[in-house]
């Protein structure tokens, strides 16, 4: 279906290494890039002409390096060529499907959504071709595919079980594969979106780092060392065993009190449907406690104490240098962002130093550029490092 694809690929190991510290710190010097990879100006060289040849990486003037020595002979920094190629980003919700074109850079370039009918998958696969296609007729130099779902992901290639899609054991990369010839990564959405943040957003260059997403379900991401930590219970719903409060609330999803009782939207509007009657959706609920209303209030207040208490906890055990809270759900801080900070002080030592907390604004075109960042990583630097 495609053609035109870029043309620097596949890359050796040496040449990944090379191009992977010049796409996330350049522009760099050779002197620089030599020092950092630990190589000889020689195989410098013999790793960078081929990058140089195929369009991947380009001289650009000393100035845009900051902090280089003009000592010497002058040496033109490398830097990536965004535009070199592009990669395809997909979230796949319940009821759509959000699509981005990004550079190399993860710079989002185009943008398609597409309404979800089925869950059939192999007719979500046909929208996720069709998708492809009308993307690939603007960027033609299209390298890969990522694919963020929700729910447990096996091998980046196998979507092992998806509440949201009642999908088990679907072979997601093969059949998306099969009708756009291009590689493709799936992975769990919150992952992807670690990733995207760990390589070009707000936890560029930090050792510990968190990310944590409040929407439809609860999502927890940890870097340590630069690199997003796998664990056991990840993308199958940690949060429902996260009790934050014993006394809280019993919703049909998660345990009393816990993090996703207190804190989705789903359990936040099931909350006031069952105390009131009225069904509302998550955006008039927090414009209602804003206003007052002591019902939607009283659930609001309660979702903020328990992020407060999720934050400062996170932050007693794993001492990151910054949280992310991302999400659908984020409006929360909005309304009530006064008593998450109250209550993350109560439960922090007082000389602790203060919780790095950042709040990130972002929609589903956000996460469909995780997946594509993660296409990055993996086709760029190889699945085997990523």
């Amino acid at each position: 279906m495609t053609e035109g694809t870029a043309g620097w690929l596949p890359l050796s190991a040496g040449e990944r290494s090379v191009a992977i510290e010049v796409l996330v710190h350049g522009p760099l010097s050779r002197t620089e890039l030599a020092r950092r990879l630990g190589l000889s100006a020689g195989s410098l060289t013999r790793l960078t002409k081929p990058l140089i040849e195929s369009g991947l990486l380009v001289e650009v003037p000393e100035a845009d390096a900051p902090g280089e020595s003009r000592q010497g002979r002058p040496s033109q920094p490398l830097e990536v060529v965004a535009d070199s190629g592009f990669f395809l980003g997909f979230k796949i919700t319940e009821d759509m499907v959000y699509g981005v074109v990004t550079s190399l850079r993860s710079h989002i370039v185009a943008r398609y959504d597409r309404p979800l009918t089925t869950h059939d998958p192999g007719e979500v696969a046909d929208v996720l071709a069709e998708m492809t296609a009308e993307l690939a007729t603007g960027h033609p130099r299209l390298a890969g595919i990522g694919i963020g779902v929700g729910g447990f992901v096996q091998d980046r290639a196998v979507v092992g079980e998806s509440p949201f899609l009642l999908w088990r054991d679907v072979p997601l990369a093969d059949l998306v594969e099969q009708r756009t010839g291009l590689p493709v990564v799936v992975e769990n959405d919150v992952a992807a979106l670690v990733e995207a943040e760990t390589w070009f957003g707000a936890g560029r260059g930090l050792e510990r780092f968190v990310v944590l997403t409040i929407g439809a379900g609860l999502g927890y991401g940890l870097v340590l060392g630069g690199r997003r930590v796998p664990f056991a219970e990840e993308d199958r719903g940690f949060g429902r065993h996260w009790i934050v409060d014993s006394n809280g609330p019993l919703t049909p999803d998660g345990r009393r009190g816990s993090a996703v009782s207190l804190l989705t939207i789903p359990s936040i509007r099931y909350q006031i449907r069952a105390a009131t009657g009225g069904d509302h959706t998550y955006d008039e609920i927090l414009a209602l406690a804003a206003a007052g209303d002591p019902m939607p209030a009283r659930v609001v207040d309660e979702a903020a104490r328990a992020l407060g208490t999720l934050v400062a906890q996170i932050s007693n055990f794993v001492m990151p240098q910054k949280i992310l809270l991302a999400g659908e759900g984020v409006g929360l801080m909005d309304v009530a962002g006064k008593t998450v900070e109250e209550t993350i002080r109560e439960h922090r030592h007082p000389l602790a130093a203060p919780v790095g907390l950042e709040t990130k604004v972002s929609d589903f075109h956000d996460w469909a550029r995780g997946a594509a960042v993660l296409a990055i990583k993996v086709l760029v630097l190889g699945s085997a490092e990523a």
